[in-house]
């Protein structure tokens, strides 16, 4: 064993290298199950981060489904999701490149299911019984309006754009069918909610000709979200909803609506994306689901008649992908641990043993080198209490230097309304092994901690975000835990808005990294795409009506209060948040003359999916923060472009 060392936080040699990182992680999605087979979807950034569907047979055989160049991929409210679906050994998936809907078997070419058009489908559903596809349209044809969002219906056979079965709603998602064909269910909100502010669950009969008779609003509206509704196999309708400001599971039946599960806990996650499963039936008695508790989550089996909730053991705390599927004695589920990445995973409830058939980072790595996450809560303003998640540095091979202590990265998570991971991500053992302290932080607005939490964020985007990041590490200071005079941000999407908020509204971070973040509201609320076009209502509040409070609350527009040095990354091709959001931030930091740098990815969109991207801005951000904190990063670093250094 060799002897341990005594070295500057920041400096340290780390195994948890970029090209590690990069050549051995990949990112899963979206679990279906066919018979005896599996099926999810592989998001490989060394292939360009093409999304494959993958099938693992019985026997334990794992093949591609959809040959190269097919990109498994929806851009259904851009981000996707839901993108296939298999029946009887045949896949039907929506390819990225032209959005049209195509079938195939492994092994054969896959053939078009859509014809060519400026169409995209998403979140599909077979209906065996008439032969045809259930699933969302949203039709880009006309280019003088917004994209329309349908229910339609389209031929298994191929050939048709769809017919659509229910219109008028600005957006649909998760058509589901009864086991006997009969019934439809499916959700619809409108402008300006998202679908967890509100939404609401319809129900109705479908004729055999596949058109829709007598349909009834079941439960929802504007201040009710629902989440996964799903269909007994006897038929009854289940669904998650948050009317008690917690999402817990429900049923229908009767003409009544009555509760499943009635606890202080999450059994939904936000819709950013189509397809996401937290519960599935084991049988018309018995539900597998998942849900989280401060930040935990964990699995169990609901007895729906006794109404009864009973743990399953299992060695994950990380189920917040979404994807839960069960047959017979059998769950799969995407989750990990702070020691396993995500992984696709298979569990047997009799026995209670797993087996992990895909794991997202197939990488060993002693635990020396790993950093455990520590659920932490701390003060913030108005006397309340935000969450967050502490990882110290952790490198066996070195010691930090007597009284040093270690620079911090506080990450901002993307959504705003989503939450931070406590699966293994070595995105950020990257920098705990070097040296850093890190804290993830589910500031207010966050999901897993109920609807109120979630709800601290509405009209104070820019605000409630930045002081939970602010005080999230002002604590750790205060605690001994980080270096006052190292503190830097770094976040993607709407976390590179906080992190570009935190460095120009408040003194407190001396470095930051934005990553495709918004640096203008006005600019963002003028020209996003439909499914977030009216998000900032509720973050913000109404456009143009509240235009002064979007000028606030831009850090383009008081860079004059900006003094730290800043890097910021940007993806050529994001419709989400166009390029020249960083470019106006990077010239109007460069013309202050602080020390700053850009990086633009030609090709890349809203999150970088190609594997030489992802290892440039990792290494190119370590290579910034030791230039500004006056450390030499150890092993060979790509040097970047910084101005005003």
């Amino acid at each position: 064993m060799p002897e341990v060392q005594v070295a500057p936080y920041g400096s340290w040699k780390s195994p948890v290298t970029s090209d590690l990182i990069v050549a051995e992680s990949i990112r899963l999605g979206q679990l279906a199950l066919d018979g005896e087979d599996i099926y999810w979807v592989e998001q490989r950034p060394r292939e360009g981060g093409r999304n494959v569907v993958v099938r693992r047979t019985d026997d334990g055989n794992i093949d591609d489904v959809t040959p190269s160049p097919f990109n498994a991929r929806s851009r259904v409210h851009e981000y996707g999701g839901g993108a296939f679906c298999v029946a009887d050994g045949v896949v039907y998936f929506v390819n990225y490149d032209d959005q049209r809907m195509y079938r195939g078997r492994h092994g054969e070419s896959p053939v078009p299911v859509t014809p060519e058009g400026d169409k995209r489908y998403a979140d599909m559903v077979i209906d065996h019984l008439r032969g045809q596809i259930i699933c969302v349209r949203e039709d880009h044809t006309s280019s003088s309006q917004e994209a329309v969002n349908t229910l339609v219906s389209l031929s298994i056979k191929g050939g048709s754009s769809g017919q659509a079965l229910v219109s008028g709603a600005d957006f649909y998602s998760s058509p589901r069918l009864s086991a006997d064909g009969g019934k439809l269910t499916w959700l619809s909100w409108n402008h300006p909610n998202m679908p967890w502010d509100g939404c609401e669950l319809w129900v109705s009969d479908l004729n055999s000709n596949g058109t829709l008779e007598h349909p009834e609003k079941v439960a929802g509206g504007p201040e009710e979200s629902i989440f996964q509704p799903e269909w007994s196999p006897n038929g009854t309708l289940y669904f998650v909803s948050d009317r008690t400001g917690w999402w817990n599971i429900y049923r229908w039946r009767n003409g009544a609506v009555e509760p499943v599960t009635e606890m202080e806990a999450e059994f939904g996650r936000p819709q950013w994306m189509f397809g996401s499963s937290t519960y599935a039936f084991q049988s018309e008695r018995q539900i597998i689901c998942s849900y989280v508790q401060g930040g935990d989550w964990k699995l169990a089996s609901v007895d729906t008649e006794l109404r009864e909730l009973n743990p399953i053991p299992t060695p994950y705390s990380d189920m917040a992908r979404g994807d839960l599927r069960v047959a017979s004695e059998t769950a799969v589920i995407i989750a990990g641990s702070p020691v396993e990445a995500l992984s696709v995973v298979r569990l047997d409830l009799a026995a209670g043993d797993t087996h992990v058939l895909r794991t997202s980072g197939d990488v060993s790595l002693g635990r020396a080198y790993l950093s455990t996450p520590e659920a932490i809560e701390y003060p913030t303003e108005n006397g309340l209490t935000a969450h967050a998640f502490y990882y110290p540095p952790s490198n066996g091979d070195y010691e930090p230097i007597p009284g040093e202590k270690p620079p911090l990265l506080v990450k901002s998570h993307g959504g705003p309304t989503s939450a931070t991971s406590v699966a293994l991500d070595l995105g950020i053992q990257y920098w705990t092994s070097r040296g850093f302290a890190v804290l993830d932080v589910n500031y207010g607005g966050s999901t897993a901690y109920g609807r109120a939490y979630r709800e601290r964020l509405r009209g104070q985007w820019g605000i409630v975000d930045v002081d939970d990041c602010v005080n999230g590490a002002l604590y750790l200071v205060r605690q001994g835990l980080a270096d006052g005079k190292r503190l830097a941000i770094d976040g993607g999407s709407a976390g590179g808005y906080t992190t570009l908020a935190a460095l120009t509204f408040r003194d407190v971070f001396a470095a930051g990294a934005s990553y495709y973040g918004v640096s203008d509201l006005e600019t963002l609320a003028k020209d996003t795409h439909k499914f977030e076009s009216r998000y900032l209502d509720g973050l913000v509040g109404a456009y143009p009506q509240e235009a002064e409070v979007y000028r606030q609350r831009s850090p383009i527009n008081f860079t004059s209060q900006l003094s730290c040095p800043l890097i910021l990354f940007q993806g050529m091709e994001d419709k989400i948040v166009p390029p020249g959001q960083a470019e106006s931030m990077f010239d109007a930091v460069r013309a202050k003359g602080i020390a700053t740098a850009y990086l633009p990815f030609p090709g890349e969109q809203h999150g970088f999916r190609r594997s030489e991207n992802i290892k440039r801005a990792l290494d190119a951000e370590l290579y910034f923060y030791s230039k500004i904190f006056g450390f030499d990063a150890a092993g060979p670093l790509e040097p970047v472009d910084i101005v005003n250094l």
